[in-house]
């Protein structure tokens, strides 16, 4: 009797990502039920194809003028497939939820470990949380363009939104991702299926539709060559200068597919499907947002006017000026620039809600193996719905609070996305330059293995996110005061002081990174 009760478990075949976890000391607590496809669409959400570009595209156009932003992003977008290559490979040997966070712990070994997996988490928390808050802060930019051109424009006493408006819809989205992450996974993963379709389709019409209405078109010549350092706007006159801000616009962009890793967990087959999401978000990424970019540019009427306070969108939207040109000019009405406008706002509304999952899973990790306060209520699980809602929470009540100075600062979203591409990419830098000097003895791989190019690959993945890093500290306008100050270094530096003064004084004596939640008898992790 007792062997027939054990012939069912003989036979029936583990899920690879499932075996590797436990190898690793996790048992499978969420549900594993997510295929690839659904595994890609939260990642390509999380990246997206028009939030990246288009709160920072007028920015980076007034820097040095179209030629740079055209071919920053293809420079950028190179670099960034070292980063994707060398984390497909580790996330192919390590599918947990963690992530980064659990990649820096063990490739650093027993005596990095810990310390590697802290800078890791934290770097990874606020960059995920801060996400949320620029996908927001942009969702909300762009419906205060679609209120003013939906009630005239702000030549025709349009409805400019006022701060206090502007930071009710800001805190309105923030709770209604959370809303919606309290609910199954299945839910987000139906979201973010549509997710993918509204902006591929999307993204097709505006590519296709913006350059045929447009009642005329730049030149191939003004768009791929033509540079000019813009330093009456922007304050910036040394070219290299202008050109690295420029670039800033692409490495906003260009991240975030790490989104599959935190994933894995829920995914069936994590150690390859969790790779192949990581890489293809990437690849789809690039081309559609250098089609983005380069259909906003040849659409542009007139450069200067973009920038005028006194156009139809007040100068605050470079992109909605853009549409709005091309369907007024030829249409005599905004109608067209409307619709458009509302496809790129819920590109941001999905990414928000792609981002607030991914976030919620890295303090549900952290919370788990006891590395912030109050870890015992953060890591719960949902007993029913098998989602960590009280980590979804704790990540909308934050952000909210990084949107308060809305009500008094200009320069909120400048310091947001500092912020966040810091901490986002610069938790990507540990584990991977813990992969880099680590002896490859000790490095069980995956189904996706590099072998001897992991070297060059990490090499180069790590150079380029210490750039990036470095880039989004630099102050973007000058004279430098109150209004145009990045704040981003001062913010940052405070709150890391303070994580690694708390390592220091207490948290060395007791934190030691993944805590297993199985007991290995046999076997080599």
């Amino acid at each position: 009797m007792e062997r027939n009760q054990q012939e069912p478990t003989l036979f029936q075949e583990m899920d690879s990502g499932e075996k590797r976890l436990n190898e690793l000391g996790y048992k499978q607590e969420l549900r594993r039920e997510m295929t690839l496809f659904k595994t890609l669409a939260i990642s390509f959400s999380t990246m997206t194809l028009f939030t990246g570009i288009t709160p920072l595209y007028g920015s980076s156009l007034q820097y040095a003028g179209p030629a740079s932003l055209v071919w920053g992003w293809v420079v950028v977008s190179f670099f960034t497939w070292f980063v994707g290559i060398a984390m497909a490979e580790i996330c192919s040997s390590f599918p947990t939820t963690g992530s980064l966070y659990f990649w820096a712990a063990h490739l650093a070994g027993p005596r990095w470990g810990p310390f590697s997996s802290w800078c890791c988490a934290w770097l990874e928390t606020i960059g995920l949380i801060a996400g949320i808050g620029t996908q927001a802060y942009a969702g909300s930019q762009t419906l205060q363009s679609i209120i003013l051109l939906s009630t005239g424009t702000n030549k025709d006493g349009g409805y400019f939104a006022p701060k206090w408006l502007f930071l009710c819809m800001y805190v309105s989205l923030t709770i209604i991702w959370a809303v919606l992450n309290t609910f199954a996974l299945e839910v987000i993963a139906l979201i973010d299926i549509i997710s993918i379709w509204w902006q591929v389709i999307g993204g097709l019409v505006i590519v296709i539709m913006l350059p045929l209405v447009a009642l005329t078109t730049k030149s191939a010549s003004y768009v791929f060559t033509n540079f000019e350092v813009r330093a009456d706007a922007t304050g910036v006159s040394s070219k290299p200068y202008a050109v690295i801000l420029s670039f800033l616009v692409s490495q906003y962009s260009l991240y975030g597919y790490d989104a599959a890793a935190h994933l894995t967990e829920e995914t069936k087959d994590a150690d390859k499907n969790g790779p192949i999401a990581i890489l293809s978000s990437i690849g789809i990424i690039s081309i559609f947002g250098w089609a983005y970019i380069l259909a906003l540019t040849f659409s542009i009427q007139d450069f200067s006017y973009l920038y005028d306070p006194s156009n139809e969108t007040a100068g605050a939207f470079v992109p909605a000026q853009i549409l709005y040109d091309a369907f007024h000019g030829r249409y005599h009405n905004s109608a067209g620039a409307i619709v458009l406008l509302f496809v790129i706002w819920g590109s941001f509304f999905f990414g928000g809600l792609s981002i607030t999952t991914s976030a919620a899973r890295v303090v549900y990790a952290l919370s788990r193996d006891k590395g912030i306060p109050f870890s015992s209520v953060w890591r719960q699980v949902h007993p029913k719905r098998k989602v960590p809602s009280n980590a979804v929470w704790l990540c909308a009540a934050i952000c909210i609070l990084l949107g308060l100075p809305i009500l008094k600062v200009n320069v909120v979203f400048t310091a947001i996305t500092s912020i966040c591409t810091i901490g986002w990419v610069g938790g990507y830098a540990v584990p991977i330059f813990a992969r880099l000097v680590m002896a490859e003895k000790n490095f069980k791989a995956g189904p996706f293995y590099l072998g001897r190019a992991r070297r060059p690959v990490c090499l180069i993945a790590f150079l380029w996110i210490c750039y990036t890093c470095s880039v989004f500290l630099l102050p973007t306008y000058y004279p430098i005061a109150w209004e145009t100050f990045n704040y981003a270094p001062v913010a940052l530096g405070v709150g890391l002081s303070l994580i690694m003064l708390w390592w220091v004084v207490d948290a060395r004596k007791w934190f030691k990174g993944p805590v297993r939640n199985i007991e290995i008898q046999n076997g080599k992790v």
